[in-house]
Protein backbone atom coordinates (compact mmCIF):
# COMPACT_ATOMS: atom_id res chain seq x y z
CA UNK A 1 0.00 0.00 0.00
CA UNK A 2 1.42 3.72 -0.94
CA UNK A 3 2.30 6.04 2.09
CA UNK A 4 -0.39 8.58 1.67
CA UNK A 5 0.92 11.43 3.72
CA UNK A 6 -1.05 14.36 4.86
CA UNK A 7 0.33 16.46 2.32
CA UNK A 8 -0.97 14.33 -0.53
CA UNK A 9 -4.41 14.50 1.00
CA UNK A 10 -4.23 18.54 1.50
CA UNK A 11 -3.26 18.97 -2.01
CA UNK A 12 -5.90 16.34 -3.50
CA UNK A 13 -8.34 18.72 -1.07
CA UNK A 14 -6.86 21.71 -2.93
CA UNK A 15 -7.72 20.33 -6.46
CA UNK A 16 -11.13 19.04 -5.41
CA UNK A 17 -12.53 20.73 -2.34
CA UNK A 18 -13.84 17.67 -1.12
CA UNK A 19 -13.40 16.99 2.62
CA UNK A 20 -9.87 15.34 4.41
CA UNK A 21 -11.34 12.33 4.83
CA UNK A 22 -12.86 11.42 1.72
CA UNK A 23 -9.39 12.39 0.20
CA UNK A 24 -7.68 10.20 2.97
CA UNK A 25 -10.06 7.19 1.29
CA UNK A 26 -9.62 8.07 -1.97
CA UNK A 27 -6.00 8.43 -2.46
CA UNK A 28 -5.55 4.77 -0.55
CA UNK A 29 -8.42 2.90 -2.91
CA UNK A 30 -5.69 4.29 -5.68
CA UNK A 31 -2.90 3.50 -3.83
CA UNK A 32 -1.98 7.10 -4.42
CA UNK A 33 -2.92 8.19 -8.03
CA UNK A 34 -4.03 11.46 -7.96
CA UNK A 35 -6.02 11.37 -11.50
CA UNK A 36 -7.84 8.15 -10.03
CA UNK A 37 -8.41 9.49 -6.91
CA UNK A 38 -9.97 12.26 -8.50
CA UNK A 39 -12.30 10.04 -10.53
CA UNK A 40 -13.73 8.59 -7.69
CA UNK A 41 -14.41 11.59 -5.82
CA UNK A 42 -16.48 12.41 -8.54
CA UNK A 43 -18.29 9.53 -8.88
CA UNK A 44 -19.44 9.85 -5.39
CA UNK A 45 -20.29 13.56 -5.88
CA UNK A 46 -17.54 14.70 -3.40
CA UNK A 47 -16.07 17.43 -5.95
CA UNK A 48 -17.50 20.49 -4.96
CA UNK A 49 -15.32 22.14 -7.77
CA UNK A 50 -12.03 20.98 -9.39
CA UNK A 51 -9.08 23.32 -9.19
CA UNK A 52 -6.49 21.83 -10.99
CA UNK A 53 -5.21 25.00 -12.21
CA UNK A 54 -3.80 25.94 -8.95
CA UNK A 55 -1.44 22.66 -8.95
CA UNK A 56 0.59 24.34 -11.59
CA UNK A 57 0.13 28.29 -10.66
CA UNK A 58 2.98 30.59 -11.56
CA UNK A 59 3.77 34.00 -11.47
CA UNK A 60 3.63 36.51 -14.34
CA UNK A 61 1.87 37.60 -16.86
CA UNK A 62 -0.26 37.04 -20.54
CA UNK A 63 0.10 40.09 -22.85
CA UNK A 64 -1.84 40.31 -26.39
CA UNK A 65 -1.23 42.45 -29.66
CA UNK A 66 -2.92 42.90 -32.74
CA UNK A 67 -1.31 44.58 -36.36
CA UNK A 68 -2.18 48.27 -37.41
CA UNK A 69 -4.46 46.52 -40.08
CA UNK A 70 -6.49 44.93 -37.18
CA UNK A 71 -6.58 41.47 -38.74
CA UNK A 72 -3.77 39.64 -36.64
CA UNK A 73 -3.42 38.84 -32.87
CA UNK A 74 -0.87 37.36 -30.50
CA UNK A 75 -1.14 36.24 -27.42
CA UNK A 76 1.88 34.98 -25.16
CA UNK A 77 2.57 33.84 -21.37
CA UNK A 78 5.69 34.65 -19.86
CA UNK A 79 6.42 33.63 -16.72
CA UNK A 80 8.43 34.09 -13.35
CA UNK A 81 9.10 33.15 -10.04
CA UNK A 82 7.39 35.38 -7.67
CA UNK A 83 4.79 38.01 -7.95
CA UNK A 84 7.37 40.73 -7.02
CA UNK A 85 8.99 40.36 -10.05
CA UNK A 86 5.93 39.96 -12.40
CA UNK A 87 4.78 43.52 -11.60
CA UNK A 88 8.64 45.27 -12.32
CA UNK A 89 8.60 47.07 -15.33
CA UNK A 90 11.57 45.24 -16.41
CA UNK A 91 9.37 42.35 -16.72
CA UNK A 92 6.44 43.74 -18.41
CA UNK A 93 8.32 45.14 -21.10
CA UNK A 94 10.16 42.07 -21.64
CA UNK A 95 7.03 40.07 -21.84
CA UNK A 96 5.57 42.25 -23.97
CA UNK A 97 8.47 41.69 -26.27
CA UNK A 98 8.00 38.69 -26.15
CA UNK A 99 4.12 39.42 -27.71
CA UNK A 100 5.12 41.73 -30.10
CA UNK A 101 7.98 39.50 -32.02
CA UNK A 102 5.18 36.79 -31.79
CA UNK A 103 2.75 39.12 -33.79
CA UNK A 104 6.05 40.18 -35.92
CA UNK A 105 7.18 36.42 -36.80
CA UNK A 106 5.55 33.89 -35.50
CA UNK A 107 4.43 31.33 -32.20
CA UNK A 108 7.85 30.05 -32.53
CA UNK A 109 10.27 33.07 -30.59
CA UNK A 110 12.77 30.62 -28.79
CA UNK A 111 15.90 31.72 -31.04
CA UNK A 112 14.92 35.28 -31.46
CA UNK A 113 14.05 36.02 -27.48
CA UNK A 114 16.98 33.97 -26.06
CA UNK A 115 19.43 36.64 -25.96
CA UNK A 116 16.66 39.22 -24.17
CA UNK A 117 16.10 36.14 -21.71
CA UNK A 118 19.30 35.21 -20.86
CA UNK A 119 19.08 38.85 -19.92
CA UNK A 120 15.56 38.70 -17.90
CA UNK A 121 16.87 35.84 -15.95
CA UNK A 122 20.46 37.24 -14.68
CA UNK A 123 18.49 41.02 -13.88
CA UNK A 124 15.93 39.65 -11.89
CA UNK A 125 17.67 36.56 -10.81
CA UNK A 126 14.46 34.24 -11.45
CA UNK A 127 13.58 31.53 -13.74
CA UNK A 128 11.95 33.46 -16.28
CA UNK A 129 9.70 31.33 -18.97
CA UNK A 130 8.48 32.22 -22.26
CA UNK A 131 6.01 29.06 -21.54
CA UNK A 132 3.12 29.64 -24.60
CA UNK A 133 2.11 31.95 -27.40
CA UNK A 134 -0.26 32.01 -29.93
CA UNK A 135 -0.50 33.90 -33.89
CA UNK A 136 -3.77 33.92 -35.01
CA UNK A 137 -4.53 35.81 -38.84
CA UNK A 138 -7.99 36.92 -39.98
CA UNK A 139 -8.73 34.60 -43.09
CA UNK A 140 -11.05 35.51 -45.74
CA UNK A 141 -14.17 38.33 -43.75
CA UNK A 142 -14.73 38.24 -40.37
CA UNK A 143 -13.12 39.87 -37.17
CA UNK A 144 -10.41 38.69 -34.82
CA UNK A 145 -10.21 40.14 -31.30
CA UNK A 146 -8.78 39.66 -27.93
CA UNK A 147 -9.23 40.20 -24.58
CA UNK A 148 -7.36 40.11 -21.18
CA UNK A 149 -9.05 39.58 -18.08
CA UNK A 150 -7.80 40.05 -14.13
CA UNK A 151 -4.77 42.14 -15.29
CA UNK A 152 -2.92 39.16 -17.43
CA UNK A 153 -4.14 36.37 -15.77
CA UNK A 154 -6.56 34.77 -18.81
CA UNK A 155 -6.20 35.87 -21.85
CA UNK A 156 -8.15 35.38 -25.11
CA UNK A 157 -8.00 35.44 -28.78
CA UNK A 158 -10.91 34.64 -31.41
CA UNK A 159 -11.88 34.64 -35.00
CA UNK A 160 -15.39 34.71 -36.31
CA UNK A 161 -16.06 35.15 -39.87
CA UNK A 162 -18.54 36.29 -42.21
CA UNK A 163 -19.77 36.08 -45.56
CA UNK A 164 -19.96 39.48 -46.81
CA UNK A 165 -17.18 42.73 -46.47
CA UNK A 166 -20.03 44.87 -44.97
CA UNK A 167 -20.96 42.67 -41.89
CA UNK A 168 -17.48 43.71 -40.67
CA UNK A 169 -18.27 46.84 -39.85
CA UNK A 170 -21.74 45.97 -38.62
CA UNK A 171 -22.26 47.15 -34.97
CA UNK A 172 -23.85 44.06 -33.91
CA UNK A 173 -21.58 42.13 -35.24
CA UNK A 174 -18.49 43.76 -33.58
CA UNK A 175 -20.65 43.33 -30.31
CA UNK A 176 -21.03 39.70 -31.12
CA UNK A 177 -16.91 38.99 -31.57
CA UNK A 178 -16.46 40.89 -28.23
CA UNK A 179 -18.93 39.15 -26.17
CA UNK A 180 -17.31 35.99 -27.64
CA UNK A 181 -14.30 36.67 -26.47
CA UNK A 182 -15.60 38.11 -23.13
CA UNK A 183 -17.28 34.53 -23.08
CA UNK A 184 -14.59 31.96 -23.46
CA UNK A 185 -12.67 33.90 -20.95
CA UNK A 186 -15.56 33.74 -18.23
CA UNK A 187 -16.77 30.42 -19.13
CA UNK A 188 -13.21 28.83 -20.28
CA UNK A 189 -14.60 26.18 -22.70
CA UNK A 190 -12.55 23.59 -23.69
CA UNK A 191 -13.23 23.19 -27.47
CA UNK A 192 -15.45 24.80 -29.76
CA UNK A 193 -17.95 22.08 -30.79
CA UNK A 194 -18.41 18.81 -29.59
CA UNK A 195 -17.03 16.85 -32.52
CA UNK A 196 -13.86 18.09 -30.97
CA UNK A 197 -14.79 16.43 -27.93
CA UNK A 198 -12.11 13.05 -28.17
CA UNK A 199 -14.04 9.09 -27.87
CA UNK A 200 -12.33 8.28 -24.99
CA UNK A 201 -12.94 11.73 -22.95
CA UNK A 202 -16.56 11.34 -23.94
CA UNK A 203 -16.59 7.70 -22.51
CA UNK A 204 -14.48 8.49 -19.08
CA UNK A 205 -17.86 10.89 -18.12
CA UNK A 206 -20.17 7.65 -18.95
CA UNK A 207 -18.29 6.05 -16.73
CA UNK A 208 -19.06 8.19 -14.00
CA UNK A 209 -22.26 8.73 -14.61
CA UNK A 210 -22.83 4.85 -14.65
CA UNK A 211 -21.16 4.54 -11.42
CA UNK A 212 -23.13 7.78 -9.90
CA UNK A 213 -26.59 5.82 -10.94
CA UNK A 214 -25.47 1.45 -11.11
CA UNK A 215 -27.58 1.33 -7.78
CA UNK A 216 -30.49 2.72 -9.30
CA UNK A 217 -31.20 -0.52 -10.76
CA UNK A 218 -33.11 1.32 -14.27
CA UNK A 219 -33.98 -0.57 -17.99
CA UNK A 220 -30.71 -0.12 -20.06
CA UNK A 221 -32.91 2.22 -22.39
CA UNK A 222 -33.78 4.26 -19.95
CA UNK A 223 -29.86 4.84 -18.89
CA UNK A 224 -28.49 5.39 -22.13
CA UNK A 225 -31.20 8.15 -22.34
CA UNK A 226 -30.01 9.16 -18.90
CA UNK A 227 -26.07 9.39 -20.68
CA UNK A 228 -27.31 10.91 -23.41
CA UNK A 229 -28.67 13.88 -21.44
CA UNK A 230 -25.80 14.03 -19.12
CA UNK A 231 -23.56 14.06 -21.72
CA UNK A 232 -24.80 16.69 -23.30
CA UNK A 233 -25.23 18.67 -20.12
CA UNK A 234 -21.14 18.06 -20.39
CA UNK A 235 -20.78 19.65 -23.77
CA UNK A 236 -22.52 22.59 -22.62
CA UNK A 237 -20.23 22.95 -19.92
CA UNK A 238 -17.03 22.14 -21.54
CA UNK A 239 -17.76 23.38 -25.58
CA UNK A 240 -18.05 26.46 -26.62
CA UNK A 241 -21.22 26.81 -28.71
CA UNK A 242 -22.94 24.76 -26.79
CA UNK A 243 -22.64 26.69 -23.60
CA UNK A 244 -25.29 29.30 -21.72
CA UNK A 245 -24.19 32.94 -22.77
CA UNK A 246 -23.31 34.76 -19.64
CA UNK A 247 -25.12 37.47 -20.48
CA UNK A 248 -28.13 35.93 -21.07
CA UNK A 249 -28.33 32.23 -19.76
CA UNK A 250 -31.51 31.12 -21.25
CA UNK A 251 -29.73 31.53 -24.67
CA UNK A 252 -26.99 29.63 -26.17
CA UNK A 253 -23.55 30.71 -27.55
CA UNK A 254 -25.59 29.21 -30.59
CA UNK A 255 -28.15 31.09 -30.60
CA UNK A 256 -26.80 34.65 -30.11
CA UNK A 257 -24.60 33.41 -33.33
CA UNK A 258 -27.53 32.79 -35.50
CA UNK A 259 -29.38 35.94 -34.08
CA UNK A 260 -26.71 38.09 -35.27
CA UNK A 261 -26.73 36.27 -38.26
CA UNK A 262 -30.62 37.22 -38.91
CA UNK A 263 -29.88 40.90 -38.40
CA UNK A 264 -26.86 41.09 -40.59
CA UNK A 265 -28.34 39.08 -43.39
CA UNK A 266 -25.22 37.02 -43.43
CA UNK A 267 -23.73 33.70 -42.35
CA UNK A 268 -21.76 34.05 -39.73
CA UNK A 269 -19.19 31.09 -37.84
CA UNK A 270 -16.81 31.02 -34.65
CA UNK A 271 -13.69 29.79 -36.68
CA UNK A 272 -11.47 28.93 -33.72
CA UNK A 273 -10.66 30.46 -30.45
CA UNK A 274 -7.38 30.17 -27.74
CA UNK A 275 -7.88 30.76 -24.41
CA UNK A 276 -4.73 31.03 -21.76
CA UNK A 277 -5.12 30.45 -18.25
CA UNK A 278 -1.96 31.80 -16.05
CA UNK A 279 -0.42 28.98 -14.79
CA UNK A 280 -2.81 26.45 -15.87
Amino acid sequence: MADITVAMINDLRKQTSAGMMDCKRALNETAGDFDAAIKILREKGAVIQQKRADKESKQGTINSAISEDGKTLALAEVNTETDFVAKTDNFKNFALAVTNEVLAKGEDVTEAMNEALITIVSQTGENVKIRRTARMALSGYGKVESYIHMGGKVGVLVEVACGKAETESNGKFAQLVHDLALQIAAAAPAYLVSAEVAADVIEAEKDIYRNQLKDEKKPENIMENILKGKINKFFAEVCLVDQPFVKEPKMSITDIVKACAKDCDDTIEIKRFVRFQLGA
